[in-house]
């Protein structure tokens, strides 16, 4: 089973800047499409940006323009750098990633990690 592990959550004043990170791990396998979702309390989880296999990159409107996806498939890893944080940004945030795993069968499934608090202060 392949695990996705998020990291660089914190708390920040509003205009700064974090770089959160998801780590896979497991074995075989490779990573297709890989999303950042948040969640603030009492509402729904939310897209933020996806980036494809290919890097093709898409973004919610609220963070268009202040944070960059990006991810490094020799190191299994994805990143969201934020910048200009708004206290709106605050949430937890977590890594979806589309996920190919061969262990004698090829399968295809998704695996979210388990969140990182990201917290703007104004």
């Amino acid at each position: 089973q392949v695990q996705l592990v998020e990291s660089g959550g914190g708390l920040v004043q509003a205009g700064g800047s974090l770089r959160l990170s998801c780590a896979a791990s497991g074995s075989s396998f490779s990573i297709t499409a890989i999303g950042w979702y948040r969640q603030a309390p009492g509402k729904q989880r939310d897209l933020v940006a996806t980036i494809s296999s290919g890097g093709d990159i898409n973004y919610a409107d609220s963070v268009k323009g202040r944070f960059t996806i990006s991810r490094d498939n020799a190191k299994n890893t994805a990143y969201l750098q934020m910048n200009n944080l708004k206290p709106e940004d605050t949430a937890v945030y977590y890594c979806n990633a589309g996920v190919v795993q061969s262990m004698g069968v090829i399968g295809f499934y998704e695996v979210w990690g388990q969140g990182t608090q990201v917290t703007v202060s104004s």
